[in-house]
Parts: structure tokens; sequence; C-alpha cells
């Protein structure tokens, strides 16, 4: 796992009332399933401190709270929220807020021993996607599966831009109808990280643009256990998910919005109908 240095305040280094803040802050821009998502995943370091014997590097005060701007005084700012398998953006713009990029990330994804054995984080991105391509008919596979090895890593990384990736996969119109509201429903599951009015309008907008270019992306093996990979992509947006490292137990999962990511759509459009120059 690689360390880098994060910007910041460590959770470890508030007080108890600004830990409260933090989160009741990271409660009102999530969704309370997003949150739930959020809170699971912070909470996955201690049982990884028991895995790894590491308690030191694995820790849920080691998240971090970021502020770019003044929330008080300025018409657009932003925050994050960052850590280990956690990383939310918030760009906040004449009050219209963007939630992206967006990823979360689950070691172990499955809890394999202990009091918590047998609980899973982001369980639907996996097992959607997983019933989805196992839906597929022969030719219908021929056109998802661009890779016969799963990606070890989402492949983007951790750029700050992200530009379209080249259109591998099965494409929305060459789905049947339970498959095209399966993949609908996959989509549905990374937007509802989000409070319901931007995940409702974000849906929305996927609908004016042509739900006709999404594509379908699918790498490695199609059952649990095993290294797999998938990647959807529109012609906004782009979601990435691994489940490959420590034997196919360890997922990473993003949403990438090719002109929205930080807000950078929101700004634009702050800095198109105001008067600076």
């Amino acid at each position: 796992s690689t360390f880098w240095t994060r910007s910041g305040i460590q959770l470890a280094n508030l007080t108890p009332k600004q830990k409260e803040l933090a989160f009741d802050l990271l409660k009102s821009h999530l969704s309370k399933s997003g949150y739930d998502k959020a809170l699971r995943i912070i909470a996955l370091e201690k049982i990884l401190a028991e895995i790894e014997n590491s308690p030191r590097t694995r820790d849920p005060e080691k998240y971090h709270l970021a502020f770019y701007g003044n929330p008080a005084e300025d018409k657009v700012w932003a925050w994050s929220f960052e850590g280990h398998h956690l990383s939310l953006n918030f760009t906040i713009a004449n009050e219209e807020v963007a939630v992206a990029p967006r990823f979360l990330g689950a070691n172990p994804a499955t809890i394999r021993s202990g009091k918590q054995k047998g609980e899973r984080t982001l369980a639907a991105e996996q097992d959607l996607a997983l019933e989805l391509v196992n839906s597929l008919t022969s030719e219908q596979r021929k056109q998802a599966i661009f890779r016969s090895e799963a990606y070890w890593d989402i492949v983007t990384g951790n750029s700050a831009e992200v530009s379209p990736m080249d259109p591998v996969g099965i494409q929305f119109e060459s789905l049947n109808e339970s498959q095209k509201q399966l993949l609908l429903k996959l989509i549905d599951v990374y937007l509802e990280v989000m409070p319901k009015n931007l995940a409702s309008k974000r849906i929305d907008n996927l609908k004016k643009e042509g739900l006709k270019d999404i594509r379908f992306g699918w790498a490695g093996a199609t059952e649990t256990g095993k290294g797999h990979y998938y990647r959807i992509q529109g012609k906004t947006f782009l979601i990435e998910f691994d489940n490959t490292q420590n034997g196919a137990n360890h997922i990473h999962s993003v949403w990438r919005d090719f002109d929205g990511d930080f807000g950078r759509d929101l700004i634009k459009e702050h800095y198109a109908a105001s008067d600076h120059k």
C-alpha cells in the first residue's frame, strides 16, 4: 500500500466537538446510505490493523479534513474528506454542490473471521455487476469482456483530471431490457452515495445526454474469489471497479466526471455568469 501526505487536518488532531462537527458536515453532504458506507470503510481500518498487526498505520483517526476557500465568505469553496480507501471531494458554487471525484475502497471486502465475520462492504457494486456479466449471452460476452486478466488497480489512478478512455465493452443498446435495468441499477448504486436530489439530477442528465453511448466493459474472472475489474463509461462520466488484490477480497471503486470533477463545470458556470474578468 502506498502512503502519501494528505491535505488538511487529521481527525486525531481535532477535539471531540470538532470531530463531531466534521462528521455532521460529512453527513449533510452525503445520502444516509452514502454516509453509512463511509463509516463502514473507516471502521475497516480496525479490522485491517488486526489482520496486518499494524495499529500505527491502520487507524480510523487517520482521515483528513481539508477546506479550500472560506465557507463563510466565498461563493465558491470546496472541502474534502480523505484517508485510506476513502476520498470524497465537495465543491460548492453559488449553493450548488458537486460531489466528484469519489473513491471508495474496502479491505477486506468480506470479513473472513471474528465477530463481524461475513460482513461485506461495497457488496452491491460487486454483486450487480457479476449478475449483469453472467446474464450475457456468449455473443454479448464477446463484446463486453475486453481483457482476460483483471487490472490490479484503478487504471486512472489518482489523476486530477481524466479524459474518456478507449470505448471498450458492450453498448447499452446491445443489452436486453432486464440487462439494461441491471446496468442502470448498478450506476444508481454509485450515484446513491450523494444526497437524493443530486443523485436524481445526475441520472436525469444521463438520460438526457442519451444512454445509448454508455458502455459496460469487463476484465478478468466472472465469479467471486478471482480477480475481476469492470468499467462503465458514458459521455460525461467513468466508473471503475477492481477486486483483484488480497485474493480478490480487496475492492477499489471510483466515479469520475470528465467535466465535473472538483466542480469544474460549476466553477465555469459561476465565472461565466458573474462579472469576473
